[in-house]
């Protein structure tokens, strides 16, 4: 029945007990949350600056714009830094701004699930979680393994496959055991991520204008591919994955609905600030560090002692600014990477357990588990960094890997904007929440769709097309359960049934 509690609801809530800074409001809160059919379970303690910094961690400029920087440089060249970064940015932001809508009226844990679920049905609701899961495990695959291709050699390592993967793994195990033992720990380091990424950007990109020999601005005109596999116009759009990757994870910011003091109005806020923030500071960074390049062939094939692969951007930095100038900015850009994948793990689990409480997974009553000393779900992230070991051994090639990443992410997004549009035309969906987009609604979610559509497209085509295999093949599994098993068994969230006659 409409706000009847759900299983979710059998033990009395812990977070009761614990010290808030805004105890009236995070009990309003609660109680609007009872209304969508579940008990607060989690500790909700985030303010607007923290839910606004989860989601700018995960962006993570410093991550995206600079681990996939190879990639990018590679297929377009330094056109390809001038002009991708914009072109994706302004698409980006009519997706993240009809997310917010969806997320200011229904604000639960669940995100893009509980949404699609909502106003489309179950059956929306399954597939969307299962993307979205299955987009952020790769998504801590890629930041890990992206910041360990970064920690090893400048700690002094050969970059070896077997060294990469011992200390990938050592950097998911730091992101488990914070984010299972330190909840507070957690939303004070997201905090601070935000410092550091601002002076990781600030030291990094003055240090390159002020110190560093610079290439004319004209060097911004050069349409070249190195790749020389393609056309410049089509290697150029393939090039495109460096700046779609970077602006992924925003999501973050909903599924911390259920931790965030007045999520109507502070998590919409949080997606679009972090991605419009992220755009003007992370195509400062990159045009910083492009301007720096001395010699592209010599950049883009740069080794360490042991003829292993070294990241464009660390032999770009030293060659510019000195070898230890170069390190000690470089250690700033993974110390930023590792503050993005703690938060892709906070993300990933919330996701994982949002799912699970509505008995949407495998083995859900393990995965929906709180701990019920440290507030958090414990299995959920146990489940997420194993997850995301196992899919890097899988996905091989880097730009494989953050391409499945960002096509399941973009898909789980798309779904539920798709069948909001459907909802609102068909006069389903018309007490909306106090943030939206008003009579611009339609046609920013238009928009969000047919670019969806098109990158996830050009993701899938050669170097990537190991990333287009698996995501059919798993959506063919995925449809074959939910046909077979889900369709009679699964329900949908208890968001379905209390939050309903809302729509």
């Amino acid at each position: 029945m409409p706000g009847e509690p759900s299983h979710s609801q059998q033990r009395p809530s812990a977070w009761r007990a614990a010290r808030e800074p805004h105890p009236q409001r995070a009990e309003q809160d609660a109680q609007e949350l009872g209304r969508f059919g579940y008990a607060q379970e989690l500790f909700r303690t985030m303010g607007g600056f923290s839910n606004f910094a989860l989601s700018f961690s995960i962006i993570s400029i410093l991550t995206g714009a600079v681990t996939l920087y190879d990639y990018g440089l590679a297929m377009g060249g330094p056109a390809e830094m001038a002009f991708g970064w914009p072109l994706v940015f302004l698409f980006t932001l009519a997706v993240a701004a009809s997310m917010g809508e969806l997320a200011s009226a229904f604000p639960t844990s669940g995100g893009m699930y509980h949404w699609a679920a909502i106003l489309g049905g179950p059956g929306w609701g399954w597939f969307t979680a299962w993307f979205n899961i299955l987009g952020l495990i790769a998504t801590v695959a890629g930041v890990d393994y992206g910041c360990a291709q970064f920690i090893t050699p400048l700690v002094g390592l050969n970059s070896t496959a077997r060294t990469l993967l011992l200390v990938y793994a050592a950097i998911l195990l730091s992101h488990a055991l914070i984010n299972h033992y330190g909840i507070r720990l957690v939303v004070w380091l997201n905090d601070f991520s935000v410092t550091v990424h601002m002076i990781g950007v600030v030291v990094i990109v003055g240090a390159l204008l002020w110190l560093a020999p610079k290439q004319p601005l004209s060097f911004f005109t050069r349409a070249v591919s190195s790749s020389g596999r393609h056309a410049y116009a089509w290697a150029f759009l393939l090039g495109l994955l460096q700046a779609q990757w970077t602006f992924t994870g925003y999501d973050a910011s909903a599924h911390a609905s259920e931790e965030t003091i007045d999520p109507r109005r502070r998590v919409p806020w949080g997606i679009v600030n972090a991605v419009v923030i992220s755009a003007v500071v992370g195509y400062l960074l990159i045009l910083a560090l492009t301007l720096a390049i001395q010699d592209l062939p010599a950049a883009l094939n740069a080794t360490d002692a042991g003829g292993n692969k070294v990241p464009a951007v660390i032999a770009i930095l030293q060659r510019a600014l000195g070898g230890r100038a170069g390190r000690a900015t470089s250690l700033l850009a993974a110390m930023a990477m590792w503050f993005c994948g703690l938060s892709c793990v906070t993300s990933n689990s919330r996701s994982i357990y949002a799912f699970a409480r509505d008995n949407g997974l495998p083995f859900s009553p393990l995965w929906r588990r709180v701990d019920a000393k440290h507030l958090t779900p414990a299995p959920a992230i146990w489940l997420c960094v194993i997850a995301a070991f196992l899919a890097s051994l899988y996905g091989g090639a880097y730009s494989v890997v953050t391409s499945m990443s960002t096509i399941g992410l973009y898909v789980s997004y798309i779904l539920p904007i798709y069948v909001g549009w459907r909802a609102r035309r068909r006069g389903r969906w018309a007490a909306r929440g106090p943030w939206h987009l008003g009579a611009y609604s339609s046609a920013v979610n238009i928009l969000a769709v047919l670019w969806t559509a098109f990158i996830c497209i050009i993701l899938v085509m050669p170097p990537n097309q190991l990333a287009g295999k698996t995501l059919l093949g798993l959506t063919l599994a995925l449809g074959l359960g939910y046909v077979l098993v889900d369709r009679q068994r699964f329900r949908g969230p208890a968001a379905v049934s209390g939050a309903a006659a809302e729509t």
